[in-house]
């Protein structure tokens, strides 16, 4: 049985009247009784009573319609999604997110996903000790992290976010309490470094080599991921350069957050494979430019309740 002729006897029995299956289906009256009379030959037994005034179901055709409609309903969603995931409506999307950024840019995702209803969009934890990783390995489609990115294989999208930094120190250390610290007191710290090599490029906006005076800044123990970094700094083993997202929502009694009032505020974008540019990505990139034009200009976010905001930041 072809899927038009089922189309058709399950149109006519909602309808029960030739004439508006007919009308609803955009074709004759002729083609219904013929695909009707078809269905009735091959399953050997009437499906409809028909008199002059009207039609009714039989009891087989009762039956026939309970176990087609299901299944029915199940092909023509499935051939639906088919057809807009080859229009890039629908499928799923994969977003690498460090940290609590996915709660910064929500106006973003929320913007993207009433746009794709039929998109799958899905979240992946990203780390600094491996920034490109699961972008390359195509475990995400889409990562945000901080600028400069500058790799020949990467395209960087729009710029979602401006945030300040702070320094994460132990509250025993000799920085902490402070209303702020300055990029030439990282000359009296060990700074955590990432378990794995990264850019140096990228690392550096983030973790400088020196002070602006000359000092050489201390490499202290390695750490994988933010919450590893935290238990070696609340332990006093180091200190670790963080953005003010972290002190807004991981705001923790053994940790003092002290803004860097001299440094440069951390910029972060959607970066994305070039050569894995989809309709989707495209997507996200479009709504994270419609989302912050309704915004108005990246204005730096806040520091954390434990942290005093530097004069003039």
């Amino acid at each position: 049985m072809e899927l038009r002729d089922i189309e058709i006897f399950l149109t006519l029995a909602e309808e029960l009247h030739f004439g508006r299956t007919a009308e609803r289906l955009h074709i004759s009256q002729a083609r219904v009784s013929q695909a009707i009379a078809k269905q009735e030959r091959r399953i050997g037994a009437a499906l409809f009573e028909r008199t002059s005034r009207r039609v009714t179901l039989t009891a087989i055709g009762e039956r026939l319609h309970t176990d087609l409609d299901a299944g029915y309903r199940q092909i023509t969603e499935g051939l639906r999604r088919a057809a807009e995931t080859a229009r890039g409506a629908a499928g799923t999307l994969s977003l690498g997110i460090m940290g609590p950024l996915a709660h910064d840019i929500a106006h973003v995702t929320a913007l993207f996903r009433e746009r794709r209803p039929h998109c799958e969009l899905s979240f992946r934890e990203a780390h600094f000790s491996d920034p490109f990783g699961p972008l390359r390995a195509g475990e995400v489609d889409v990562q945000l992290t901080w600028l400069p990115v500058r790799e020949p294989d990467l395209t960087v999208g729009p710029e979602l976010l401006v945030e300040p930094v702070a320094l994460a120190v132990a509250p025993g250390h000799p920085l902490a309490g402070r209303p702020y610290v300055t990029l030439e007191d990282l000359g009296d710290c060990e700074l955590m470094q990432p378990t794995a090599p990264v850019p140096d490029y990228w690392l550096r906006t983030l973790r400088p080599a020196h002070t602006p005076g000359g000092r050489p800044i201390r490499s202290g123990p390695r750490a994988a991921t933010i919450q590893e970094a935290f238990a070696m700094v609340a332990a006093g083993l180091c200190a670790t350069v963080v953005f003010a997202p972290v002190t807004r929502h991981y705001p923790r009694a053994d940790i003092d957050f002290v803004p860097i009032r001299d440094a440069e505020h951390s910029r972060w974008a959607l970066v994305w494979r070039t050569a894995h540019e989809t309709a989707l990505v495209r997507a996200l990139a479009e709504a994270a430019l419609d989302a912050q034009r309704e915004r108005g200009p990246l204005v730096p976010g806040a520091y954390g309740p434990r942290a005093v905001p530097p004069p003039g930041a």
